[in-house]
């Protein structure tokens, strides 16, 4: 019965990393999308979306018959319960990417200093991402206590491209409402990043059993 458990949840970590993985491909998209305006990326993004929302599907029936068949107690039950939280983030992450997509053929050219920083937010969302899921697969805690304190670096990026395009504004140097779009993108962005964030956060408490933070991690040992 255990080995047939083991068996399953095996299958289940990889199907996470699948999804994991299809995020990061949705989210890269739709960056190349906005900044290259090439169709493709654009039906990529979408089509990663679409598989998504499929995996969830998947998965959620995975965890269900894990429960159900399996009858888990105590951390195994943590784990699985922890999963279905997880596949709700990364369904949130596509949507966003796919919102990115649907904005970016209404944003004008920018100034280079606030596409470099949708792109560097880009980049740091993704690896946020890619790690809250590895944490997950190799129940590591130190990977998932590393995604925590690197939301600071996708917000931080976050302030920098609103106080450049508010400014913009201010100066008139360009169209206000596309500006805003390209704000409204920005801020898509941070939330995968939070989403992130969430994700590492539902991998303690399957460690762990609680949510704890970084220092409290550090008070521990």
């Amino acid at each position: 019965m255990r080995n047939k458990f083991d068996r399953q949840l095996s299958q289940l970590n990889t199907e996470l990393v699948t999804m994991g993985a299809l995020c990061e491909e949705a989210i890269t998209n739709a960056v190349k999308y906005l900044t290259d305006n090439d169709e493709n990326n654009k039906i990529m993004c979408l089509d990663a979306d679409r598989q998504i929302d499929k995996k969830e599907r998947d998965i959620e029936t995975l965890c269900l018959k894990l429960i159900l068949q399996q009858q888990p107690v105590a951390k195994d039950l943590r784990i699985v319960s922890a999963a279905l939280k997880m596949i709700s983030d990364m369904e949130r992450i596509g949507d966003q990417a796919a919102d990115i997509v649907e904005i970016a053929p209404y944003v004008a050219k920018k100034g280079t200093l606030g596409e470099t920083h949708i792109r560097e937010m880009a980049e740091a969302a993704i690896k946020m991402v890619s790690e809250s899921v590895e944490s997950f697969v190799k129940m590591n805690l130190d990977i998932a206590y590393l995604v925590i304190e690197h939301d600071n670096i996708v917000d931080d990026l976050f302030d920098k491209v609103k106080k450049e395009l508010i400014k913009s504004i201010a100066e008139g140097l360009d169209d206000a409402e596309a500006l805003m779009d390209l704000l409204m993108i920005a801020k898509y962005l941070e939330r995968i990043g939070d989403h992130a964030e969430n994700i590492a956060e539902w991998v303690i408490y399957s460690i762990t059993g609680a949510h704890r933070k970084r220092s409290e991690h550090k008070e521990d040992n």
